[in-house]
């Protein structure tokens, strides 16, 4: 077995003892306690009184009582599988699916996100090659940069008058930067040999913008399309959890709401799964268009 594939193998198995760690620590914290025996010399009405509370909870005086509000794993287990049996109903606006919340938030991640892409690209391959343009713009992006994208949650919505429209501004915003200056940067480390051959060539500006400059910065400006993705997929969940509506952020606050902690954490799974296969796909596009000797 090569080496590769061996790490690869006793990560995986170490990935699984973690797993099966949490797992049992979950399930011995939450697991039910045994009422406290009646010492002797107790009084019989304290007996009575622990029955009698034992048949208002549904509960035999022998049967354990749970003392803890976290739930275990069985009902997550019996959650998940009514969660995921039937992932795309459709009940009303307060009543919908795990699979239709999570396409809407996709979708507004997705718009959000290319939008983005089209506008921090190009503007990024204008800094990276005219240090005149990066000196006269840096003022306003690092005015612009530190700022929270929740903050221009109640300016979005005051002037555009619309939330699903409002997230995906929101999304926007926390996605430019990073796509930005990693775009700047990585065309301004292009090998300056390379250039002085595209030069020497005479190549026109626009084939050495695309057959130059573009393949040599690939890695950094996937870098940074994937280092917005996540913060994207971070700031969408609570945007919906301010305006509602759609989404997987409103499903966790509707949930909450309802007093429905198992679902709450199986959204939360859900929402780290989706970012995980996020990060992957990022991932494996950015192997793609790096150059390995």
């Amino acid at each position: 077995m090569k080496p590769a594939a061996q790490l690869g193998w006793r990560a995986a198995l170490i990935s699984l003892a973690i797993f099966a760690c949490l797992l049992l620590v979950w399930h011995l914290a939450t697991a039910p306690k045994e009422s406290a025996r009646i010492e002797a010399g107790a009084s019989s009405a304290s007996s009575a009184a622990q029955d009698e509370y034992a048949k208002l909870m549904g509960k035999s005086s022998s049967s354990p009582v749970k003392t803890s509000g976290f739930p275990g794993l069985a009902q997550m287990g019996e959650t998940m599988r009514k969660e995921l049996a039937n992932p795309f109903y459709d009940n009303g606006p307060n009543d919908k699916g795990i699979g239709i919340q999570l396409g809407y938030s996709l979708a507004r991640v997705g718009l959000g996100f290319a939008i983005a892409a089209l506008v921090a690209i190009p503007l990024g391959f204008l800094l990276g090659m005219s240090p005149l343009m990066q000196r006269a713009l840096n003022p306003f992006i690092q005015i612009l940069k530190p700022i929270s994208p929740l903050a221009w949650m109640p300016l979005a919505l005051y002037t555009i008058k619309d939330s699903s429209v409002s997230g995906i501004f929101v999304i926007f915003i926390c996605s430019v930067w990073p796509m930005l200056m990693n775009t700047a940067f990585g065309v301004a480390s292009v090998r300056r040999d390379w250039l002085n051959v595209a030069k020497t060539l005479e190549v026109t500006p626009l084939r050495k913008a695309f057959l130059v400059i573009l393949p040599a910065a690939a890695p950094t400006i996937l870098t940074g399309m994937r280092i917005s993705m996540g913060i994207a997929w971070l700031v969408i969940v609570a945007a919906e959890m301010l305006v509602g509506g759609t989404g997987i952020g409103y499903f966790v606050w509707n949930e909450w709401n309802n007093l429905s902690l198992t679902s709450v954490i199986f959204a939360i799974l859900v929402i780290g799964v989706t970012g995980m296969v996020l990060d992957l796909v990022f991932a494996r596009l950015q192997k793609l268009v790096t150059y390995t000797e």
